[in-house]
């Protein structure tokens, strides 16, 4: 099988949640690609934003997302962080341009799911992720979310992120808070269970091509 792991990160958060994401894929022993999707801030504020041009240092040896990449994949990944409960500009600037895949329906039946990342507890994880869902559902994607049958969800021991709609963390107010052990373990097991379902779903779209 193969997964994708497509994703914006400003700060670098998102960026670790897409890794760890990553990782569990890898470890159910799928081929993976990590892409991120274009900026859209001038390079001329991101230079004026120490912070920010350090996280885009980290990342800039990661290639950009393309059609072809969603075309290769079984299963895909989306990450951003929140924007006002919802998800970047710049990543829906890249789902927008994927209307030749919906024309065609290539992308119908493979599997998806999201994560993201926010300020605050209550900066909109739920609401980020659900909306998140809703251009992919468009394009024919079955999505996967995060049941409580991990258990690191169920924990009130400490402030983490996670729900039953995808992976999230808290970034804290300067972006420097960041993801949690917990945060992590769960991005994997999101990881985990989009390559094991996507080899469900491959595997059974052969057998009934082969039973034609």
């Amino acid at each position: 099988m193969k997964v994708l792991v497509v994703f914006y990160s400003m700060t670098g958060n998102t960026a670790r949640l897409a890794r760890a994401v990553a990782d569990g894929a890898k470890s159910r022993g799928a081929e993976v690609r990590i892409r991120q999707v274009a900026e859209l801030i001038p390079q001329s504020k991101i230079d004026k934003m120490a912070h920010v041009k350090i996280a885009k240092e980290e990342i800039r040896d990661i290639e950009y997302a393309t059609n072809d990449d969603l075309r290769w994949a079984d299963g895909v990944c989306f990450g951003s962080p929140t924007r006002f409960g919802n998800m970047s500009s710049q990543l829906k600037n890249f789902i927008d341009q994927t209307s030749e895949l919906w024309l065609s329906g290539e992308l119908v039946g493979k599997v998806a799911a999201c994560f993201t990342s926010t300020s605050t507890q209550h900066g909109g994880q739920e609401t980020t992720l659900l909306s998140m869902m809703i251009p992919l559902l468009h394009l024919g994607f079955v999505i996967q979310g995060l049941p409580y049958a991990e258990k690191e969800q169920m924990g009130i021991d400490g402030v983490h992120g996670g729900s039953p709609y995808g992976v999230s963390s808290i970034s804290g107010p300067k972006a420097d808070r960041l993801p949690t052990d917990v945060d992590l373990v769960l991005a994997q097991a999101l990881g985990k269970r989009i390559a094991v379902t996507a080899h469900k779903l491959r595997a059974n779209e052969e057998k009934s091509v082969n039973n034609r």
